[in-house]
């Protein structure tokens, strides 16, 4: 048994099929297949049912899996042990980013960071919290940056920073001249929210459902982006919440309609996720320590109150 073979097995059993999995393995199919038949033979049992289409685990191949995947991530480890010796820090590093939180936070640190770790070789990609999510547990992911907390077993957080709701109202709103914001104010009903899948959205449920209940069967107007959701608003379509860091670079114009809330201020918590295997730690640690000393300049808020990203 070698490690190689765990690893060509957790490619089948995540592709469903020898040809793809071969392709994302950069070898050639009938040796992954070779290999995978010399497990199964040294084993004595049948790991994929081929007999199936898409192709699937067996009962055992399912407990084989489970277990490939500890080992093959131990195996990383020792790579990763012997970076931290050598005080090494590059290599490649996959980072994923919510969509509410990657056009503001990546151009305020992508810049330094790449500076300062001119061996990493950063590869990031756009995705949903529960994608990432997947994409860690499954080891496809070395980091995330997302709202939280998310209470995964499998998931340590490291916290980035707090970042304030803000009231985004537009003239004639029943609202629109009132100086502070409380959170009882807030009415779902009127609110434009993001479309399903983003976990800013689920803030904004939850922060309007601790005080008022709502009609489910009302019209609501959802958006895929904050600009578009800022743009309907303006149409007086209604208010909506902004993260605060997209406050940053509205124009003077569209400040006018920003709300503050009293304080304790409505917020989310940004962290960076990772696996807890922990590994690449000195990656994740240089890239906390950039994020935090950057985002200091930019949030001076400290007296909030967190919101919850899980749906309720």
């Amino acid at each position: 048994m070698t490690i190689t073979q765990l690893y060509y097995v957790l490619a089948v059993a995540e592709q469903q099929n020898f040809t793809k999995a071969a392709e994302t393995c950069f070898v050639t199919q009938p040796t992954l297949s070779m290999q995978i038949q010399k497990l199964e033979e040294e084993l004595d049992v049948l790991i994929f049912d081929r007999s199936k289409k898409p192709i699937e685990l067996t009962e055992v191949g399912k407990k084989i899996v489970s277990q490939a995947k500890n080992i093959v991530n131990e195996s990383y480890r020792i790579q990763d042990i012997v970076d931290q010796e050598k005080g090494f820090i590059g290599g490649e590093f996959r980072l994923g980013i919510i969509p509410t939180i990657m056009p503001t936070l990546l151009p305020m640190f992508l810049k330094t960071f790449i500076k300062k770790y001119p061996k990493i070789k950063l590869k990031i990609e756009e995705l949903t919290t529960d994608e990432i999510i997947s994409r860690i547990k499954e080891g496809h992911l070395d980091a995330a940056i997302a709202a939280t907390p998310l209470e995964n077993e499998y998931i340590k957080e490291r916290v980035l920073y707090f970042e304030p709701f803000v009231g985004y109202i537009p003239e004639h709103h029943r609202l629109h001249n009132k100086q502070k914001l409380n959170t009882t104010d807030l009415e779902i009903d009127d609110m434009l929210l993001l479309e399903d899948g983003h976990c800013f959205r689920d803030g904004v449920i939850n922060l309007c459902k601790a005080f008022k209940t709502h009609n489910e069967d009302q019209f609501q107007l959802e958006s895929g982006s904050i600009e578009t959701l800022i743009k309907l608003s303006n149409e007086g379509l209604g208010m909506t919440l902004l993260p605060y860091l997209h406050t940053l670079d509205l124009s003077d114009t569209a400040k006018h309609n920003l709300h503050y809330f009293n304080e304790p201020s409505p917020a989310r918590e940004v962290s960076l996720l990772y696996h807890k295997s922990e590994l690449k730690m000195q990656i994740i640690d240089a890239m906390h320590n950039v994020i935090s000393g950057i985002i200091k300049g930019a949030i001076a808020f400290q007296n909030v109150n967190i919101v919850s990203p899980l749906p309720k």
